[in-house]
């Protein structure tokens, strides 16, 4: 019998994989990337001390009621242009993008194109 492995212990382990070359600084933080069945979420952390700088999501009131779905392409579009503002707004222009183990296309790269387009440098 073949056994074959999940797609989320796949992406765990792509993920760990990535985070072994990828950690942010205070300079440079990193943008991770997390998608769930329902939300899409994007944070902007600083590895050195554990610090989430900023963060959004589809679950967010002023996010939220833009979209008709918060599971789509568009919907990770929202998402990298409300992160890419506040952390423009914090004064954080330059980020290394997580893309969290995920395939570099559809609404990962959604959130990226928009996180770039409203001013962020990765």
């Amino acid at each position: 019998m073949i056994r074959k492995p999940s797609r989320a212990d796949a992406r765990a382990k792509r993920h760990y994989r990535l985070r072994n070359k990828i950690s942010g600084t205070a300079e440079m933080p990193r943008l991770a990337v997390f998608r769930s069945n329902k939300h899409i979420y994007a944070q902007i952390i600083d590895d050195t001390v554990g610090n989430t700088l900023c963060a959004a999501s589809t679950m967010e009131a002023a996010v939220k009621e833009k979209l008709e779905h918060t599971n789509d392409v568009e919907a990770a579009k929202a998402v990298g242009e409300a992160v890419a503002k506040k952390a423009v707004a914090k004064g954080i222009t330059t980020v290394v993008f997580d893309r969290g183990g995920y395939i570099y296309q559809g609404k990962i790269q959604a959130l990226a194109d928009a996180a770039r387009e409203a001013g962020l440098k990765f």
